[in-house]
């Protein structure tokens, strides 16, 4: 493919690198018909990888280098990059002889692929090859190196569910843009989309809804179509696998002991009998805050302990070090109704209902510990007292997340007044389903991960930040695209970049840069909402959403 020469040929680079130096203006490495590729021990992952997206793109087959040539492409794990960058740092070399990336790790190589990919053009991420394309790499050096060791996205699948492929799809998106962890939100009051084979039920009657509220909860709209699905055994290896040939960490969320309604309704004896008919309950189809949840009893823990061991089977720890147990949203009017629940308070000396959650997420925390695994929370488990070796995943603003780090636990940062890309990204009637607060492309760019009165030591517990997507009025994949992008591309380069302080990150420069990247975007089929605003079929005309005016709150 031919591009024009341009001044610096990182001007469109997203996420930016840390170093990049390019050279003299309009020299280039041409490639030829066939290129090769050197893979050094522990890059095959990535020449594979390289073979299936450039041989789509390019046509190449990209053959292992013969003996003693030298390869157009040549990738190696250098102990000595590691050191400097850490494993996912690189350093991508582009001369007269071709390309070589050189990381601190597996994970390093892969990261410096991304860029080789973005360096090539917006053509290099098509399925197919262009008819007349030439390919090209400009000369340079680009060394470059994560800011945080988190950075997430997470998928709500059980609100509306995301079929296997979705799934893949976005763990390809995820890695163009050199995030690492994908929370799979996998069961909640609206659907359970994970099978469990000791309990058939759950996916048998929890994965299927009778039908849905069409936008927010005050909508008078419904989709009277039956709405459901869930991952299989199989489906969850495949997705773990993929992520991991991608150096994409998944992290398994099933809530408790809150947003359980799917669960109750396949399995009643879960609940709180004595207050509610629990076998009268169905698949949620509302959104909002359920009141039903599960009852503090052995037997319930037990039936959570065999969903975990499977779930543990298929999310191995190399791949799932975390296990999200949710925790929030938990309200406790049927614990203070129930003379059980009140009962086992007494029993267990934890002296009201919040004690009571907390006793919840300290049983799986011990639970999880004991098999290898780290618990992870939404910031409500800090309500009770936090559990020993809890992370938290600080939501409902940074307060939480700061406490949790000045006590010495370890914090993922996604407050929803900042990156909760389901809340709407332009004000005025044209945005589709408006839900929350206004956050633009330049609001998601300025934010912080690690608020300015953490102390030095508390800082160090941020593991990084997450954007969520939370899908009660993001139906399909179209509409999932719309609400995710461009601004996962802005907070792809928050968590990558060492960036300045917000107010003086240079927003012109970045925009610029995105208008090569909605090239990107485009050749991958991503139907992110446009600078100008919504397309006339990305509008959703009529769905009531729930949007809030002004500056969201700091908090």
């Amino acid at each position: 493919m031919d591009r024009d020469p341009i001044p610096d040929p990182a001007a469109d680079l997203i996420p930016a690198p840390r170093e990049a130096a390019f050279g003299p203006a309009g020299a280039r490495y041409a490639f030829g018909a066939e290129p090769d590729v050197a893979a050094g021990p522990g890059t095959q992952g990535t020449a594979r990888w390289l073979r299936g997206v450039l041989g789509a793109a390019a046509g190449w087959g990209l053959p292992p280098a013969g003996p003693g040539g030298r390869a157009d492409v040549r990738l190696l794990v250098d102990e000595g990059v590691g050191r400097e960058l850490g494993p996912e740092g690189y350093e991508l070399t582009v001369t007269a002889e071709g390309a070589e990336i050189r990381g601190g790790a597996p994970a390093g190589v892969f990261r410096g692929a991304q860029t080789l990919r973005q360096l090539l053009g917006p053509h290099a991420f098509r399925r197919a090859p262009l008819p007349g394309a030439r390919w090209s790499l400009p000369y340079g050096t680009v060394r470059d190196a994560p800011r945080f060791g988190w950075r997430g996205l997470l998928l709500d699948v059980a609100r509306h569910f995301l079929p296997k492929d979705g799934v893949l799809r976005y763990i390809d998106l995820m890695a163009a843009h050199k995030l690492n962890v994908l929370h799979l939100h996998l069961t909640d009051d609206q659907g359970w989309r994970i099978e469990i084979e000791r309990h058939p039920r759950l996916t048998a009657v929890g994965a299927w809804r009778p039908r849905s509220r069409r936008g927010h909860r005050d909508s008078p709209l419904w989709d009277e179509t039956p709405h459901g699905g869930f991952y299989t055994h199989d489906d969850i290896r495949e997705i773990v696998a993929y992520a991991a040939e991608r150096h994409v960490r998944v992290v398994p969320e099933i809530d408790l002991p809150g947003h359980a309604q799917a669960a109750l309704a396949a399995y009643p004896e879960l609940g709180n009998t004595d207050v509610v008919d629990t076998a009268a309950l169905g698949v949620w189809d509302d959104w909002g805050i359920n009141e039903n949840v599960l009852a503090p009893t052995d037997a319930v823990l037990r039936f959570y302990e065999g969903v975990f061991e499977e779930v543990l089977e298929l999310f191995p720890a190399e791949v799932s070090p975390f296990v999200h147990v949710g925790g929030d949203e938990c309200p406790k009017t049927q614990w203070a109704a129930s003379p059980a629940a009140q009962a086992r308070i007494r029993e267990l000396g934890v002296g009201d209902e919040d004690g009571l959650q907390a006793w919840f997420i300290r049983h799986f925390d011990r639970w999880l510990a004991a098999r290898g695994r780290r618990l992870i929370g939404w910031d409500e488990i800090l309500e009770g007292g936090l559990a020993d070796g809890a992370a938290v995943s600080s939501w409902r603003g940074y307060a939480g997340g700061i406490a949790a780090a000045e006590a010495g636990h370890d914090v993922v940062m996604c407050p929803e007044q900042q990156v909760y890309l389901d809340h709407r990204q332009a004000p005025g009637p044209g945005e589709p389903v408006p839900i929350g607060y206004v956050r633009t492309l330049e609001d998601v760019y300025r934010f912080e991960p690690v608020p300015p009165q953490l102390s030095a030591c508390a800082a160090e517990h941020v593991l990084g930040a997450q954007a969520n997507i939370w899908t009660e009025v993001t139906e399909d994949q179209g509409r999932l695209d719309y609400q995710v992008f461009p601004r996962l591309a802005a907070f792809a380069e928050v968590v990558w970049s060492a960036l300045p302080d917000p107010a003086a990150r240079d927003y012109a420069e970045f925009e610029e840069r995105m208008g090569g990247h909605y090239a990107r975007l485009d050749a991958l089929g991503v139907g992110y909402r446009p600078p100008g605003g919504p397309l006339p079929w990305q509008r959703r005309p009529g769905v009531l959403g729930r949007p809030k005016e002004g500056v969201p709150p700091t908090v």
